[in-house]
């Protein structure tokens, strides 16, 4: 089944997201190769493609896992959350109706 798994960050994340980026991006890619990873991204923090300093309020991940406590686990181990970007996290089940 498809989850949704949405974070909102703590303040001033950019720096710990630079950091932590190589590392959660190989974990996003492990997703795509195994054709798990419906769409990923993060929401930024003004109206840009590139926000430059004003970095980033969150992201949302949608995939395919075996179970809610499979999604659950999977971003309990993600650089990110070690690294401690998350303010709130949310994780749902998601049934992708479009496209």
């Amino acid at each position: 089944m498809l989850y949704a798994i949405i974070w909102e960050d703590v303040q001033d994340s950019l720096e710990l997201r630079k950091a932590a980026r190589p590392m959660h991006l190989e974990r996003m890619n492990e997703l795509i190769a195994e054709g798990r990873l419906v769409i990923g991204g993060p929401f930024p923090a003004i109206d840009a493609e590139d926000p430059g300093p004003a970095g980033y309020t969150g992201s949302v991940i949608i995939a395919e896992f075996a179970s809610l406590a499979a999604a659950e686990q999977w971003i309990d181990e993600d650089p990110y959350a070690k690294a401690g970007i998350f303010r709130k996290l949310s994780v749902k089940p998601f049934i992708q109706v479009v496209p």
